[in-house]
């Protein structure tokens, strides 16, 4: 066994006090404060919209899909990290899992819940989202999107919330360290547990019924998120290739945006011997293959339509590879893509320090990616622009948009944030289990 895979020189009560939740210290104190903050600006920014209307924003007659938009897909694209890291690994009983699944968790779920919000800001008028349920059209790929992401964000919650309930119930055990508060919210979500065997039955068969279900609800998610794109009539959106294309770039997105969160976690609440070298060395090999992946779909989404030139797409390829947008279409591309491929081919590439670079870099290169497969095509209608105000002609975001979207992006973080200090970031009860386990094949393996 790997030195690094090994926690069975831990007891399970130095687990239990390891893993429970912990104040914030000074850093602590001024992340959460800054979020706050940058989540207020956009809140703000947000009641100008509703006064004013969309016209504080720079989105026109053609860019009617700006920042907010790209930052639904990403915020979608991320949420998926959820049923490859909890589901799939579930099913497939990887062991190695243990430590990660709550923090995979948590960011889908709080994606998911900002995605579906980002959508009606971009309306402009939210009080119309009762059109879409009183006179919705199944025709229509935007009832499909919102069908399955209210769907994926239930079954991601009871993903949450069932394999929380052993450790609620080591939480209500240590009053004096949650607190009064938190001691009554914990009574409030997990009193009914008592740990029995017909609990534990129930729970693994609902919690494998689950991971079963999301994953199609997952693939349709991403799916439907781009036939809204596909079956919209516009250059660089033709293409049936963009299903495939939009879930392996969220496979891709998530897995970054998980490793970013390991590092995090473990510096922040001293995890090394939970969250081990191993852990990133795994991750990093998940996250090279997915980049690999999604590098295959770009070429295959670029090459086919270069390599015709049609008319219609001729001035938008010209403007991705050479024009005003090829800064940020390669930064995507090889900030994205290629240099993490470079960097974790290589072992020491796969540390946790390089990793949580990658990450970072994976997280970014996603975010502009999104912002590139909206804006340009936008921006290259089939008809030529005639006759039209010269600010139709060009797109880049009020300071609203980029308060409000900033302002979604902090709340998102914000939600993780305040997980982390409500509830054990780790499962304690499947980390003793695991502890356990190790601890009765060692004993089998010296009496041998």
């Amino acid at each position: 066994m790997e030195k690094s895979t090994s926690i069975s020189t831990l007891t399970s009560d130095q687990i239990t006090r390891d893993l429970l939740p912990q104040k914030f210290g000074k850093r602590g104190m001024i992340w959460t404060g800054i979020l706050i903050v940058v989540s207020l600006f956009g809140l703000f920014a947000y009641a100008r919209q509703l006064r004013y209307g969309l016209i504080v924003t720079h989105m026109r007659d053609y860019v009617s899909w700006g920042i907010y938009i790209s930052n639904f897909v990403f915020f979608v694209a991320i949420s998926l990290v959820g049923s490859l890291i909890t589901a799939i690994f579930r099913l497939t009983n990887v062991k190695w899992r243990t430590p990660i699944t709550r923090i995979a968790e948590i960011i889908a779920v709080s994606n998911i819940v900002f995605a579906a919000l980002i959508i009606v800001v971009d309306m402009g008028r939210p009080e119309r989202f009762m059109n879409l349920v009183l006179h919705g059209r199944i025709q229509s790929p935007i009832l499909w999107d919102v069908i399955v992401i209210s769907t994926y964000f239930f079954i991601s919650i009871l993903l949450l919330y069932f394999p929380l309930l052993p450790d609620l119930k080591i939480l209500l055990k240590f009053k004096k360290q949650t607190g009064k508060r938190l001691n009554k919210l914990y009574r409030f979500q997990g009193s009914f547990w008592k740990g029995t065997k017909e609990q534990m039955h129930i729970s693994d068969r609902s919690i494998s019924i689950l991971c079963i279900v999301i994953i199609p609800v997952a693939f349709m998610i991403h799916t439907v998120t781009s036939w809204l794109f596909a079956t919209t009539y516009r250059p660089g959106w033709d293409s049936t290739n963009f299903g495939a294309y939009f879930i392996s770039g969220a496979f891709l997105a998530g897995a970054g945006a998980v490793a970013v969160a390991m590092y995090v976690f473990r510096k922040a609440y001293k995890l090394e011997k939970y969250i081990t070298d191993m852990h990133f060395e795994r991750m990093g090999r998940i996250v090279v293959m997915l980049a690999l992946v999604y590098l295959y779909f770009n070429v295959n989404e670029f090459l086919t339509p270069a390599f015709k030139m049609k008319e219609s797409e001729r001035s938008l390829i010209l403007q991705l590879f050479v024009g005003s947008y090829a800064p940020m279409f390669w930064f995507a591309i090889l900030v994205g893509m290629i240099i993490p491929i470079i960097i974790l081919v290589f072992k020491k590439g796969r540390r946790p320090l390089p990793m949580f670079i990658v990450g970072i870099m994976v997280v970014v290169g996603a975010w502009f990616k999104r912002y590139i497969i909206v804006t340009p095509t936008l921006l290259h209608p089939f008809l030529p622009m005639q006759n039209v105000p010269e600010n139709f002609k060009y797109y880049f975001p009020s300071w609203e948009e980029w308060a409000i979207a900033g302002g979604s992006l902090a709340g998102a973080l914000l939600v993780i944030t305040f997980f982390a200090r409500i509830y054990p970031i780790i499962p304690i009860q499947e980390t003793i289990d695991e502890q356990n386990e190790l601890n009765e094949k060692n004993e089998k393996d010296e009496s041998k």
